[in-house]
């Protein structure tokens, strides 16, 4: 596959950044997914009804690639085969001399796995097929939750899991082949990441056996999407079924629960509960009441931007930014020239904080902090806004301040050389 980086590590434009990502998985408009769709209900797209080409972005050759050249090691991979897991060991060994890689996939066991019916799970493919990693993070964007991506090879007429639900939402977009879904309402609302199907597996089987809610045959390019909750079963029909799962981990009310307490925590609750303290006695109860009483006082003063930046800090760190190519990035820095362009590099969450006289301080993903001077506040701010910007028109105090800001944020790999 040809990359889409120059080779200073800007990605080259492609006619498909313009078509937002829910689009191309969803035939729902964006106000109708959000208001009627989302954690909601079942919603089946088919191919006619939505933008682009599935074969430019994944393939049964893009499969094969990955499981023969790209050294995947698991858990890039995973074998489920009548609804179990198949042991690594028996489709994973040695990278060679010279490796010292004990667990890389080996193509010719996999191969052998397949043809005897086996499904085929590439995990974190968000991370390992690049078109894929753009249409992920451009959906984590427009949902404002972490994406990640796996792809299901099924063999001819097999079923890879039995009916189960997930614990999160997910959009299934089928790539090759033919899969023959069934979809039932969910036995358990909404279910926390440690609600997983197994806690409730018997109701989960007899609510399979009830009548479906949609019962459809996914082609090339049909793609379903599944709230939470939501139990369901495939099996492939008439040859090799490839299909994504977009997988959408939701940030729920609780997450935005335990923030708060988080910011609270900072600023007190540090005394001891009493000597006698006895938390079943009437004296107990007394005393948690006591504290529930400060806590609902301290909730009416709650720094509501200390627990928005908690939890965008939170979603940085879980979604990738945009590929860049090190070494060319690293010349290019070098290189740089007032005349030249940037631009801020997509999908990194930044953001630029300052606490009261103290100088500001620019958070990137994964919660790293960049100092930078009240100076450069205007040019950093002009950049996060998202815009191609020439090196020589930011503000600054001088050509050189400017230029010396744009090197820094390239080594920094916040900024990107426009070529």
């Amino acid at each position: 596959m040809s990359s889409n980086l120059s080779s200073a590590g800007a990605p080259r434009r492609d006619p498909a950044d313009d078509v937002p990502a829910l689009a191309r998985l969803c035939s729902a408009s964006g106000a109708e997914f959000a208001s009627e769709v989302w954690s909601r209900q079942a919603w089946l797209s088919r191919t006619e009804e939505l933008p682009g080409d599935i074969d430019e972005l994944f393939s049964l050759d893009a499969v094969d690639e990955l499981l023969s050249r790209r050294a995947l090691r698991t858990p890039f991979l995973r074998l489920a085969r009548n609804g179990r897991v198949v042991p690594s060991t028996s489709f994973t060994g040695s990278g060679g001399v010279g490796a010292r890689v004990a667990d890389q996939v080996i193509d010719d066991s996999v191969l052998r796995q397949f043809a005897d019916g086996t499904t085929l799970v590439l995990q974190g493919v968000h991370r390992t097929w690049q078109p894929v990693g753009e249409l992920a993070a451009g959906l984590a964007d427009e949902l404002g939750h972490p994406v990640q991506v796996n792809s299901y090879i099924t063999p001819p007429q097999s079923q890879g899991f039995a009916a189960h639900y997930d614990t999160h939402d997910v959009f299934v977009l089928q790539i090759a082949g033919h899969k023959k879904w069934r979809v039932h309402e969910p036995v358990l609302d909404q279910p926390l990441p440690t609600e997983s199907w197994d806690t409730t597996a018997e109701a989960v089987r007899a609510r399979a056996d009830e009548s479906p809610v949609i019962e459809a045959v996914l082609r090339p390019g049909d793609c379903l999407y599944l709230p939470r909750g939501f139990i369901h079963s495939a099996t492939a029909l008439g040859g090799t079924s490839v299909h994504l799962t977009f997988g959408i981990h939701p940030v729920i009310e609780r997450d935005v629960v335990r923030s708060i307490l988080e910011v609270l925590e900072t600023s007190g609750w540090r005394r001891s509960m009493p000597a006698d303290w006895q938390p079943g006695s009437a004296s107990g109860a007394a005393q948690i009441q006591a504290v529930l009483d400060d806590l609902a006082e301290a909730l009416n003063d709650v720094d509501v931007d200390a627990v928005a930046n908690l939890l965008h800090d939170r979603r940085a760190a879980q979604q990738r930014p945009e590929p860049i190519a090190p070494i060319a990035q690293a010349e290019a820095a070098a290189s740089l020239k007032p005349g030249d362009a940037v631009r801020l590099r997509t999908h990194l969450n930044a953001r630029l904080e300052a606490f009261g006289a103290d100088p500001p301080t620019l958070v990137a993903s994964g919660g790293r902090r960049i100092p930078v001077s009240v100076q450069e506040r205007p040019a950093i701010e002009r950049l996060l806004a998202g815009h191609t910007e020439a090196i020589e028109e930011l503000p600054a105090a001088g050509p050189d301040d400017a230029l010396e800001l744009a090197r820094r944020l390239l080594r920094e790999g916040v900024l990107v050389p426009v070529v």
